[in-house]
């Protein structure tokens, strides 16, 4: 059986991504819904009532999650070229100096988030409730679902060595991780793999974006 193990911050946009939980020799042992499917939220609106720049930059302040730029022209009525612009122009704008935010895509959508400097110093007072207090073994079974997706709880713990149940339960209830269907092995056992919640939090694009592991660590995903 797992024992409890030691408790330890962590923090969505973290360059390191697992580093602030593991040394390297401990590593391993949708849309948001502010704006309805199809409908503009804008429609009626004159021509030239607003920027595009504006309009695009309050779009992403007030979604609660990443959006990409089909969605963005949905809920403007502005058509993708202009969005696009509006983009590179507010991209533009927050890599001066003078910006504390920048624009980040993450799981395909596209947020403002602070930059990382300034994350690094304010994500004590406003880090995501995912990001605070997982625990060692949480993070290690963690990264584990997230090098090796889609992988069984049989897999997790031949891997790691302990029981994993209590471990899988906690990041589902934390949306980090999700299942993803069946082995086609005798039992059908479930697979799991990470969620956009997990993108957001370490500030991913996609899985594609996980730190690179040396030849050691791989060796250490082999069952």
């Amino acid at each position: 059986m797992e024992n409890n193990e030691e408790t330890e911050s962590s923090g969505p946009y973290q360059a390191d991504l697992f580093g602030n939980q593991l040394d390297s020799q401990e590593f391993f042992g949708n849309d948001s819904g502010k704006a309805d499917g199809g409908e503009t939220a804008l429609e009626g609106q004159e021509d030239g009532a607003f920027s595009n720049d504006a309009l695009v930059e309050a779009v992403l302040f007030l979604e609660a999650e990443p959006v990409d730029e089909k969605q963005i022209a949905r809920i403007t009525s502005l058509s993708e070229n202009d969005v696009e612009a509006a983009l590179e122009t507010l991209k533009e704008r927050y890599s001066h100096a003078e910006s504390g935010v920048e624009l980040v895509r993450i799981g395909g959508g596209i947020t403002i988030a602070p930059k990382k400097q300034y994350w690094e110093a304010l994500k004590e007072r406003y880090g995501r409730k995912n990001a605070a207090k997982l625990s060692r073994a949480a993070m290690e079974t963690l990264a584990i679902i997230a090098y090796s997706q889609p992988i069984t709880r049989a897999e997790i713990e031949a891997i790691r060595g302990v029981q994993a149940d209590n471990m899988i339960r906690l990041l589902t209830e934390r949306g980090l991780i999700r299942e993803t269907g069946k082995k086609d092995i005798a039992g059908h056992p479930t697979q799991f793999g990470t969620t956009k919640e997990f993108l957001t939090l370490f500030r991913l694009e996609s899985i594609a974006d996980l730190p690179k592991l040396d030849e050691t660590e791989v060796d250490r995903f082999e069952l």
